[in-house]
């Protein structure tokens, strides 16, 4: 049995990393293991470019993480992969609420109405979203890997993958062993919030070599540490998440293979985690009228057929979704919290993907990859914009069926169409070029539907106007149609000068779908004078250069992994509210240019030690704007994007036996990021002005580590401390104006155990 403690890919530019796999089996020592393990060649497979490769001959920057390291590391959800993942941050307002950010692209770390910069998959759905809406963070457990590939990802990966793609590979049922486990994880937070987490996997051959089962279940109780002054609630962002997938995999001829698979998740903070850090001395309040609610309900179901041709394989994905969430939450510090305003928003959304690939399987001088993806959405939102009935009341205000003075229904239909293909030639062993294209066609449209109302209730809050509201019945109307087609590229060439060096060089395109504004060509109703809302905002682009070395010396002690890219982002989407009325709008604005590096160094000095330090240095500005773009958008030339000028880590793993049967290990990882802006610096449609919410981030520093042993094949027993200095930097700033708890901060230092055993 051998315990990988660190079987990590984690490369900033994509190599493996020599990690020790120590065992004690059949009278081999660890030390002996260890040295055998030196002795030979790893290889990481990974699947980022839809074929199985070694992940040192894939040119583009790739951090993958086994199940192994994610379970001794303690990585539950996409918090976890940000902190080992050079390059990436993840901007976390709270719970539900995640965007990754990946080498400098990003305005903000909210993009409401924008597409994500960062496409997450689980297998070959994608579950990202636009900024606005809840993206649930799927919990990782019994997967595969989890595949963090930065850089576009346009050719194979489409649209949402401007700046990169998280996959999250699910394991599929051995056909053969039956295989049992138990993870549970108790944990103490600030001395009174106790966090538990129970995950169990079960695998049952049913016909041998051809059908198996595999059922997985998770629930997460974790209490909060957030106090609500409005609410009363103490540790108020309280989380509750359950759910799970069954998975049957079906092998009818040694050549083909059909999986099915049904996942559920449902994710259920009581209350955001963001904070108001001037309303005490302790940075762990905020003030609410009511909870603010971001909770997800996500129901999917797979069927991928899997079938060998010998010259190439075939494979078709199919997958359905059914996506529920609510966003409830108060607004009414739009108005300095003296009128109630708040936004009770129910989405439903529906998806359907549909994806069939043949890739090359014969050994010759051609690789190749060709393809077809249809993805559809429906997204169905109800509005309900609310007051207070006391305060409706106090002042006279009638003609409401209820407390609500607005509820309006929508809903949004998008279509993407492509083909796409990836040709490699291999001019020799040490020698190969890569050409990439994918030609797609996006439309968005939107639907106001008929029902519901409207009313005059915040212009005469707003004024003191007393006496009854005028209420307007809503019509159904039709929004403009959103069409963008064309092509994305990507070409690379890879050389190896030696067996254990390889040099790429890499360029690729990447682009999001156009936008259409629910509210565009309409005026405010509070400021006249206000800008208009626009339309909407065509698709961006982005082009990325890249240079990179990956090598490995001494048997696989040592390793040296750098990336150096160049980004030229033109026709950005940006978002923008309105002043007057908090009315949120996507447009575009002119181009920015991000540069930056992306370094691992990993040695393993002694049998069990591994130290290693990764990080990147990113320069990211806006560098095209013209004066109408500069007014509606608050940007600046000049204007730095969000994201760190450096972050960085360090870490050592070390394992040794303690007893025939038992192998101890400890592990530390610390780890600093920059501050950054966290939006354009000035007001929109008032030039020159700054924004009342302009609020850089702070810098942060975060220690974990953790203590443990293995006990014989099937027993691990971990104790760990996460944040153990309890940082409480700002490392979120909300950039919107109705929230008045705008911050959010690391979990405060948590003690805790983690025990598992295996069958």
């Amino acid at each position: 049995m051998k315990y990988v403690l660190c079987a990590s890919v984690s490369a900033v530019a994509l190599i493996a990393l020599p990690c020790p796999a120590l065992a004690q089996t059949g009278g081999e020592t660890a030390a002996e293991e260890n040295q055998q393990r030196s002795d030979r060649d790893d290889v990481i497979v990974v699947t980022a470019t839809r074929r199985e490769m070694n992940v040192q001959d894939i040119p583009l920057s790739v951090t993958a993480f086994s199940q192994e390291e994610l379970t001794t590391k303690g990585i539950v959800g996409y918090e976890g992969l940000a902190l080992e993942t050079p390059g990436a941050v993840l901007n976390k307002p709270t719970a539900n609420f995640n965007t990754f950010s990946v080498r400098g692209v990003a305005t903000n770390g909210y993009g409401a109405n924008l597409q994500n910069t960062v496409a997450v998959y689980i297998d070959e759905l994608p579950i990202s979203a636009n900024g606005n809406s809840t993206q649930l963070d799927s919990t990782l457990f019994d997967v595969e890997r989890v595949e963090f590939l930065r850089g576009p990802q346009g050719t194979l990966f489409g649209s949402g993958s401007l700046a990169g793609a998280v996959r999250i590979l699910t394991r599929s049922p051995d056909l053969d062993e039956f295989d049992a486990e138990l993870l549970v994880d108790f944990g103490l937070t600030e001395g009174d919030s106790f966090r538990q987490r129970y995950n169990g996997m079960v695998n049952i051959p049913l016909v041998e070599d051809r059908l198996a089962l595999r059922v997985v279940g998770f629930y997460r109780n974790e209490e909060g540490w957030v106090e609500n002054i409005g609410t009363g609630e103490d540790n108020a962002n309280t989380l509750e998440s359950y759910g799970g997938r069954a998975i049957l995999q079906w092998e009818p001829t040694p050549d083909t293979s059909v999986r099915f698979m049904y996942l559920h998740e449902t994710s259920e903070p009581e209350d955001s985690q963001l904070i108001n850090p001037n309303l005490g001395t302790d940075r762990d309040q905020r003030r609410t009228r009511r909870p603010d609610i971001f909770a997800g309900y996500l129901d999917s179901y797979n069927v991928t057929l899997d079938h060998d041709f010998g010259f190439a394989n075939f494979t078709s994905s199919t997958t359905f979704s059914n996506y529920d969430q609510s966003f409830i939450i108060d607004l009414d510090a739009t108005f300095g919290g003296a009128i109630p305003f708040a936004l009770d928003a129910l989405a439903y959304d529906e998806a359907f993907v549909q994806e069939m690939r043949l890739v090359s399987q014969t050994d010759g001088r051609w690789d190749w990859v060709v393809g077809a993806f249809y993805y559809y959405k429906r997204r169905d939102v109800d509005y309900n914009y609310r007051s207070d009935e006391a305060f409706l009341a106090a002042r006279g205000m009638t003609g409401l069926p209820d407390e609500y003075y607005s509820r309006s229904s929508s809903h949004f239909v998008s279509n993407e169409l492509a083909a796409f293909g990836e040709l490699t030639y291999r001019f020799s062993d040490n020698f190969w070029l890569t050409g990439g294209l994918r030609y797609g066609s996006l439309d968005v449209q939107g639907f106001a539907e008929e029902g519901g109302y409207t009313s005059n209730y915040l212009v005469n809050a707003i004024y003191g106007i007393p006496g009854p509201l005028t209420v307007t019945p809503n019509v159904a109307a039709v929004g403009d149609e959103g069409v963008e087609e064309g092509p994305s590229f990507k070409f690379s060439a890879s050389y190896k000068p030696v067996e254990n060096i390889t040099l790429y060089a890499t360029y690729a395109t990447g682009f999001r779908t156009p936008v259409v504004n629910a509210r565009g060509g309409l005026p405010s109703t509070v400021d006249p004078n206000d800008i208009v809302i626009p339309y909407g905002a065509v698709s961006d682009d982005l082009e990325n250069f890249e240079v990179g070395l990956k090598g490995n010396w001494f048997n696989n002690r040592l390793s040296a992994n750098i990336a150096a890219y160049l980004i030229d982002w033109s026709n950005i989407q940006v978002q923008a509210n309105r002043v007057s009325d908090q009315v949120q709008f996507a447009t575009n604005i002119g181009g920015a240019t991000s540069q930056g590096i992306e370094f691992e160094v990993n040695a393993m000095p002694t049998d069990g030690l591994n130290i290693g330090i990764n990080g990147s240095f990113n320069s990211a500005e806006v560098d095209e704007l013209t004066a109408t773009q500069a007014a509606i958008s608050g940007a600046v030339l000049g204007a730095p994007m969000a994201f760190p000028e450096f972050q960085g880590s360090i870490y050592v793993n070390y394992a040794w036996s303690i007893g025939a049967d038992t192998l101890a290990f400890a592990n530390v990882n610390a780890r600093h990021v920059d501050g950054f802006v966290n939006q354009f610096p000035n007001v929109p449609g008032q030039p020159g002005v700054q924004s009342p919410t302009y609020a850089p981030t702070e810098d942060y520093q975060t220690v974990n580590a953790s203590l443990g042993a293995h006990f014989g094949e099937n027993f691990t027993a971990t104790v760990y401390v996460e944040n153990a200095f309890d940082n409480d930097s700002l490392i979120y700033s909300h950039p919107e104006a109705f929230a008045d708890a705008r911050f959010s901060t690391l979990r405060p230092r948590t003690i805790g155990v983690r025990l598992n055993y295996r069958h």
